[in-house]
């Protein structure tokens, strides 16, 4: 059994009939889920509520509290946009909140298990920055499940790896100075949001940033993968694996120019379970519906395996 913590509550993050980060994502994933061959070995869980845990300290470690509080009160208000890409409904806040609460679940599970775990949930976060969200993110789900993790019995290093299309700048900027954490983000450059240089290396050498040209598929991310992300990784030994897994690089994806298929994370899953089984695979990007469903499908059956 795989577990996949999910709850409808996510839907309620509203932005907007024709925004792409919209509700209709998340029901797609739900819809092939219950539609596999493997549904029957997949475990529904829901998350525990933001108020069933102290959720707040964990949130300022990576966020200011005078962020916090503005998403809180835009929400509060009605509604509004951070900036032009990420709009905040009455709530937002509180389903963000619940998201981050998710992928702490998840580590929880991962940690218990031994075994990976998928987190679907909404908004994504890997675009929120310690004082500003952006690229449709309100709080960095990753970055604060890795500082989060950080504090249980016999965890000391935490791997981040981000295969979504677009640079990770918010999980970067919170994770870069941290020893016991690094972090890998494979992106196509230049494209939103403009950062993720392959020069960069963090606080610690603990950056590995691997930015692809436009049009870039399998034949080029399979070898940079095997020489360079592998490596990486598996020389930290992380004792645990965090996986920002967005799926825009599908070559059917609006907001991107990358030709990966979905079966290709079947690949890209099976490199993480080589370096361990104990990850926690997080949903951030992925807006063509389809392929996005199919490319999930693609991670978690590896993981059944």
């Amino acid at each position: 059994m795989l577990p996949v913590i999910y709850s409808d509550e996510f839907l309620d993050h509203e932005t907007g009939h024709f925004h792409p980060e919209n509700p209709e994502r998340l029901r797609a994933i739900v819809s092939a889920l219950k539609e596999a061959v493997f549904a029957a070995e997949i475990e529904w869980r829901s998350p525990t509520p933001p108020q069933g845990r102290e959720i707040m300290p964990l949130l300022e470690k990576a966020h200011t509290q005078r962020y916090i509080y503005k998403v809180q009160e835009i929400a509060l208000t009605g509604g509004g946009y951070l900036d032009g890409d990420t709009p905040i409904s009455p709530r937002s806040y509180d389903v963000a909140l619940l998201a981050v609460s998710a992928w702490l679940d998840g580590v929880d599970a991962v940690l218990t298990t031994e075994n990976p775990v998928f987190v679907l949930t909404r908004p994504p976060g890997h675009h929120a920055e310690k004082d500003a969200g952006m690229g449709f993110c309100l709080f960095s789900n990753a970055a604060i499940a890795a500082l989060y993790a950080l504090k249980q019995p016999g965890i000391n290093r935490v791997a981040i790896l981000d295969w979504d299309v677009h640079h990770g700048n918010g999980t970067q900027a919170i994770v870069e100075a941290n020893s016991q954490i690094v972090y890998c983000s494979l992106h196509q450059y230049p494209c939103y949001p403009g950062t993720g240089k392959g020069t960069e290396r963090g606080f610690h050498n603990n950056v590995l940033n691997l930015p692809f040209p436009p049009g870039s598929d399998i034949s080029v991310y399979q070898p940079v993968f095997e020489k360079k992300v592998i490596p990486f990784l598996t020389n930290f030994q992380p004792d645990l694996l965090i996986v920002s897994a967005g799926y825009d690089a599908i070559a059917d994806d609006p907001l991107a120019s990358i030709n990966l298929q979905p079966q290709d994370f079947s690949l890209f899953t099976d490199y993480c379970l080589g370096i361990t089984r104990k990850i926690l695979f997080g949903l951030e990007g992925g807006y063509n519906l389809p392929t996005l469903g199919q490319s999930v499908l693609a991670t978690i059956e590896r993981c059944l395996v």
